[in-house]
């Protein structure tokens, strides 16, 4: 039986107890994949198959998160790490609810935020647009996203070298559209804020500043959770790190100790 987040089901801590934001409890994700080999899925090929009365391909299922348990607390800055397909971006859709667990439990206090490198943005506005959709997506008031909008610009760094905020998102690098998304997601204080490798693809000045917006969410009562193939941001930004392999929780505990003992991991390899 698929079970989904559950917001606002996180128990009240007691005078003095750390508040919890997050907590998975022996989480389970399954994907379900049609077919196998490349071009078998298509729609080209289903609709062949139809044609000629062929049963579908079978189906595969891949246990991408295999009974993960974790707590967060409020304040907290966590990093994720692993190898490729290791299960992070999979945790953190289950986190923000955009995937069902196929056993176990996720809750959560208040609605999760994902931003993502692949975070949706509309590619036909403006920059400008989009940083006023996206901000009212958020919650904020029209006068709170006039009141935030040349900040988000000017914390986005997309206009340095031009006029570009009123160009459409289409003509934008992956690293400026990266750069907007985490601006305007960034405007508003979140009670768990789920990061998903958006921070790689700015520059120097831009991580710079990207840290320091993550240290003052997680001082507004936030919780932040990082994904990144950047030991270095983990280390800079986190203070608890969480390393997953094949869709396990092999280390969970201060960020020094968890990314040398991936660090040896991976020498080994």
């Amino acid at each position: 039986m698929e079970q989904n987040v559950t917001q606002d089901a996180v128990p009240a801590a007691k005078p003095g107890e750390r508040i919890p934001t997050v907590i998975a409890d022996d989480v389970h994700i399954v994907y379900k994949v049609y077919g196998a080999g490349a071009g078998k899925g298509s729609a080209t090929s289903a609709l062949s198959r139809i044609l000629r009365k062929k049963a579908s391909p079978a189906l595969t299922e891949v246990h991408a998160v295999r009974g993960i348990s974790f707590t967060a607390y409020k304040g907290e800055a966590i990093g994720l790490i692993g190898s490729n397909g290791s299960g992070k971006s999979t945790t953190l859709a289950a986190v923000a609810g955009l995937l069902p667990t196929a056993s176990g439990a996720i809750y959560t206090q208040g609605q999760p935020s994902l931003l993502g490198v692949n975070a949706a943005l509309m590619n036909d506005l403006s920059g400008e647009r989009n940083v006023v959709l996206g901000c009212l997506a958020m919650g904020m008031s029209y006068a709170e996203v006039q009141e935030k909008y040349q900040d988000i610009v000017d914390f986005s760094g997309i206009n340095e070298k031009g006029d570009f905020i009123s160009l459409p998102m289409r003509t934008y690098s992956s690293g400026m559209s990266a750069r907007l998304r985490f601006a305007i997601s960034a405007a508003k204080s979140h009670e768990v804020l789920l990061i998903d490798e958006a921070l790689a693809t700015g520059d120097a000045k831009f991580r710079v500043r990207s840290e320091k917006r993550i240290k003052e969410l997680r001082e507004e009562a936030g919780t932040v959770f990082l994904v990144s193939h950047s030991n270095s941001t983990i280390r800079e930004t986190c203070e608890r790190t969480i390393w997953l392999e094949h869709g396990k929780i092999l280390a969970d505990g201060p960020t020094d100790d968890v990314v040398k003992e991936y660090e040896d991991f991976t020498k080994k390899k």
